[in-house]
């Protein structure tokens, strides 16, 4: 029999700070069954120290155990032997005072597994196991979950006493499948009265009765699984879990991150790189929406990984320097805690172990300023989980995801600072806000439609695209815009174009279409203005039709005409009376709604136009109010915060093509820059003193601030991959 390594109570951290709250930094080895054969204790204890973590992760148990469990059908490591790895490693990490949380991987096992408890695993409907490559999955409605899992936490906690536990995929059986096991019949009978649906069939009330059933479950299980870690371990040993930040991979695997934010004082993030459509203002975005969901309540941590995962995943072979670098340094200026991931204990590319160790001391030097702040924007971009399921539905990229991710790509190259506003926080964000935007936010509540009502009439501005509001919380199709009077204008419930270009021949290709322009263009509104020498711009989206009611329209539909051949290309009709962009003045409120889909056309096309007819949008509804701006070449990811009486400044630089298609070879430093912040707008009614000083945090050079006024002025000669700015008045 293996022995039984039993870590101690004596070796635990002393801190009376809850580890969640004192753990800044850290680091995880993603080990594979080899590993106990091949772990080198020197070389990670090394890399600790050159990584001046605060807290590991380390592999467990569930789908394969790095220490001899004794609970029935866990299965070992086959490269085990008489080792007890992960027992070793927690000793180690906690002789250096290291939070350890024990990393879990339960959804799934193997064969004997199956065999010996087949009721266990989640069956389609001809009764045969989903598997995924050798493994069977668990149903996560049945004693796996409820039964299996419990016992692990408990050994683990009773051998090990780790801080708390991770879990990479906790979710189950993904929503693109039902589960017919006997468990999951009739537990939703108990809930529903009625049998599993057979399809996935968004028009059917049982459907949708499904997916709120499988919400729940999985609030279900991460609260019984912290139960068991706190009864075993003490209340500060919680169950973090594991969760994306993307609408879409969070609604696949039925996780509420609004509901489930709410219940922990840390999250775990697993969004370890950009995919080949982003550049690395997707981890900025990833940070600022759990910073904003996590406000006084708590962090965020997010797995960074320093292995190749680019167009492919090359576990292996390391990520170019640059690339590894500048997601972090992204995910880091959006607020979150860093954490450096390798697969696998050893390796022959050994490039990897060099990247993580500059940033990681540098933020240890400096992370009184990275963390406890608050984040300063004047413009809010709502977004909705739950309009991501009810009324992106089997879409819900397409419709939901891909108009946020474009409106706040525009914003960032209009250099608008904004933050994220989930839908819960609403009511308490609103009052800091100048601008609110909706970016095709279909399913909006009454009593929301109700406060952005209020907001507007007091004096707010508004920005909404698309069909935003035109649904229900469940998804039913309103007979008008629930913000039509806000808007100008009433629904008339049908489109031209499509949100997705067809894939036809350029002869015959819909998505060849215009926006005029009103207006000459000395005397257009400011929300069409900076257009000078066209009166039209490219478009090639959806627009919805509408009626005007009160608004005016700044520019109309242009139908499509042929592309190719070009003796053929010419504008056959004049432009639609169909609005396009309208703006409204309700109350003291002023109101953009943008029928075309702007937004998600500049995330699939980065057309300038697009960018900057939204940025003249924002602009304009806020009465060109703004907490900071930046001057200067370049595309600059802006994002203030306020800590105490300091204003705390970053500044990434995304202006190489890199930035923008993985993976970035190299830093293309830029400047000149002049950064202003309007304290009359960040921090209103504010009475600093005369005397200011600065930091620059990266480059450590002394810049001057200037104060006329309400605004402070800094001069950044030189931005390589990123700057943090500190701003503090002299008492």
């Amino acid at each position: 029999m293996i022995p039984v390594r039993r870590v101690e109570e004596p070796v635990r951290h002393t801190s009376r700070v809850p580890w969640y709250e004192r753990t800044l930094r850290w680091g995880q080895t993603n080990l594979t069954e080899i590993d106990p054969e091949r772990y080198d204790h020197g070389h990670w204890e090394r890399q600790w120290e050159a990584t001046a973590i605060e807290g590991l992760v380390v592999n467990a148990g569930g789908i394969v155990a790095y220490y001899p469990s004794d609970v029935p059908l866990h299965a070992r490591s086959p490269y085990l032997g008489d080792r007890d790895l992960f027992g070793e490693i927690v000793e180690r990490a906690k002789a250096r005072s290291l939070t350890v949380v024990a990393r879990m991987d339960c959804n799934r096992a193997g064969e004997d597994f199956y065999l010996e408890h087949p009721e266990w695993f989640a069956v389609r409907e001809d009764g045969s196991p989903y598997r995924s490559s050798d493994k069977y999955i668990a149903c996560i409605h049945g004693p796996y979950y409820d039964e299996h899992i419990p016992q692990i936490l408990s050994e683990v906690i009773d051998r090990y006493a780790p801080d708390g536990f991770a879990d990479n995929s906790w979710s189950g059986l993904g929503r693109s499948h039902i589960c017919y096991c006997r468990h999951c019949r009739e537990s939703f009978a108990s809930r529903a009265g009625s049998t599993l649906p057979r399809s996935h069939d968004w028009d059917d009330p049982e459907y949708r009765e499904w997916i709120e059933w499988n919400y729940a479950r999985r609030i279900e299980v991460w609260d019984s699984f912290n139960a068991v870690t706190m009864q075993a371990g003490g209340t500060d040993c919680r169950w973090i879990g594991m969760n994306s930040a993307q609408m879409g991979h969070q609604a696949e695997s039925f996780r509420d991150l609004g509901r489930l934010a709410k219940r922990t004082p840390l999250l775990f993030i697993d969004h370890q790189r950009r995919d080949v459509r982003t550049g690395f203002q997707a981890n900025s975005r990833t940070g600022k929406l759990v910073t904003d969901l996590m406000s006084g309540r708590g962090r965020a941590a997010e797995s960074m990984a320093m292995y190749n995962h680019g167009g492919h995943s090359f576990r292996l072979a390391s990520a170019p320097e640059p690339e590894a670098r500048m997601w972090a340094v992204s995910g880091i200026a959006g607020g979150l805690l860093p954490w450096w991931h390798h697969i696998g204990a050893a390796h022959e590319d050994r490039r990897q172990f060099a990247t993580a160790p500059p940033l990681w001391t540098w933020h240890a030097r400096n992370a009184e300023f990275l963390i406890d702040r608050t984040q300063v924007a004047n413009v809010g971009v709502l977004w909705s989980q739950r309009s991501h399921d009810y009324f992106g539905r089997a879409q819900g990229r397409l419709v939901a995801e891909d108009p946020y991710d474009g409106m706040v790509d525009a914003l960032l190259r209009e250099r608008i600072e904004h933050r994220p506003v989930h839908e819960s926080r609403l009511a308490e964000v609103l009052p800091e806000l100048d601008v609110l935007i909706l970016p095709n936010v279909g399913a909006l509540s009454e009593p929301d439609a109700a406060l952005i009502t209020r907001f507007v009439e007091r004096g707010g501005g508004l920005v909404a695209t698309g069909e935003s509001s035109l649904f229900d919380e469940t998804g039913e199709r309103r007979d008008d815009f629930a913000l039509a009077p806000l808007f100008g204008v009433s629904a008339l419930h049908r489109h031209q174009g499509e949100r997705r270009p067809p894939e036809v021949s350029w002869e015959t290709s819909p998505a060849h279409t215009y926006l005029q322009l009103t207006g000459s263009s000395s005397q257009r509104h400011p929300v069409v203005g900076g257009f000078d020498g066209t009166d039209q711009l490219p478009f090639g989206g959806r627009l919805e039709e509408v009626e005007l009611r009160g608004g005016e329209p700044l520019a109309t539909f242009v139908e499509p005409f042929p592309v190719y051949p070009p003796e053929t290309s010419w504008q056959r009709s004049p432009a639609t009376t169909s609005p396009a962009v309208v703006h409204h003045e309700p109350g003291s409120g002023r109101v953009v709604y943008i029928a075309a889909d702007l937004d998600r056309c500049f995330g699939r096309g980065a057309q300038p136009d697009h960018a900057r007819l939204i940025g003249n949008a924002v602009r304009w509804a806020g009465r060109g109010r703004r907490s900071v701006t930046c001057s200067g070449h370049g595309t600059v990811d802006l994002h203030l915060y306020r800590q105490g009486e300091r204003y705390i400044m970053h500044l990434v630089n995304f202006s190489g093509s890199g930035a923008w298609r993985m993976p970035m070879h190299e830093d293309i430093p830029i400047g000149p820059l002049t950064v202003t912040i309007d304290r009359s707008v960040a921090e209103p009614g504010c009475a600093w003193p005369g005397e200011l000083e600065s930091m620059a945090l990266v480059s450590g050079e002394d810049l001057d601030v200037r104060s006329s006024g309400a605004l402070l002025q800094i001069d950044v000669p030189r931005l390589v991959d990123h700057e943090v700015l500190v701003v503090t008045p002299i008492r």
